[in-house]
């Protein structure tokens, strides 16, 4: 299954970057075996600042065709980490070939995109700028894949 995370805003080059980047590959080789990945990201930005709803316009073309639709939303459902991986693995053995995060820009993800989702998830009640918001979910991704091959990076 090909995981996706559609963003809005363009990541520079920095230690979120970097992180970001670590996290991905940590995920391409844990997730490999376990039918998971490769972990691609999207970047949109609405130059012309027409707010969320062109905002949702741009990850709407971002988002692949079919996709398995998760919004992090500060409204979404908080998961456990081993939960997050439960889900994981259950798109994958129902046959999800994408699974798609959409990550929103400063104002978050307009309503009629948040509306098309299969599932909303919190990464907390704190607010997190939206650059560390993509690192903190692919470090998620990356430890979900490692609890689901046993390794022990997770411990619980």
């Amino acid at each position: 299954m090909r995981v996706h995370i559609c963003a809005v805003g363009r990541m520079r080059r920095g230690p979120e970057r970097a992180l970001l980047d670590d996290y991905i590959t940590r995920f391409g080789r844990t997730g490999r075996a376990l039918s998971l990945g490769p972990l691609s990201e999207h970047e949109v930005e609405d130059r012309k600042g027409g707010g969320m709803p062109a905002e949702a316009a741009l990850l709407e073309r971002a988002l692949p065709q079919g996709a398995i639709r998760v919004m992090l939303d500060e409204r979404g459902t908080l998961l456990s980490s081993p939960r997050f991986a439960r889900h994981l693995a259950e798109w994958r053995d129902d046959g999800a070939s994408d699974l798609a995060f959409v990550i929103g820009g400063a104002d978050g993800i307009d309503p009629t995109l948040r509306e098309t989702a299969q599932m909303s998830v919190s990464l907390g009640q704190m607010v997190w700028p939206h650059m560390l918001a993509r690192v903190m979910l692919a470090e998620q991704l990356y430890r979900a894949a490692t609890i689901l091959a046993g390794t022990p990076y997770h411990r619980s």
